[in-house]
């Protein structure tokens, strides 16, 4: 029987990318965040500007990160931030709101080859 490797790959995708965002001075306000209409991978905060952003992990040689990106995955995701801000739950004002994009290339040792972190992708 066949193991899905998918939930590694992009667990690994999404630790890069907030790594990739901390250097950056942001703080990670929710990280795989459940709602009914899905998950968010990571939603950070620079003090000023809130950001979700979706992260898009690929092993190299099987096709660019960007390729499911699509535009019902942006109104997705779109959705997802929308129910979040509306959780019942504090949440920090910000001034400012921006939907990133990181895309991931990892070797077959999960070794990073490639990170491009795109703002306001969406």
């Amino acid at each position: 029987m066949a193991t899905d490797h998918r939930p590694h790959l992009g667990r690994l995708g999404e630790r890069l990318a907030a790594e990739h965002f901390a250097r950056l001075g942001y703080r990670v306000l929710a990280q795989n965040h459940q709602t009914r209409y899905g998950e968010l991978d990571l939603v950070l905060s620079d003090g000023e500007t809130l950001v979700f952003c979706e992260v898009k992990t690929r092993r190299l040689g099987s096709g660019a990160p960007w390729d499911s990106l699509h535009p019902a995955k942006q109104a997705q995701v779109r959705r997802i931030a929308a129910a979040w801000l509306t959780d019942p739950t504090d949440r920090p004002w910000h001034d400012d709101l921006r939907f990133d994009a990181v895309g991931v290339l990892v070797d077959s040792r999960d070794e990073l080859v490639r990170l491009d972190h795109i703002e306001g992708a969406f």
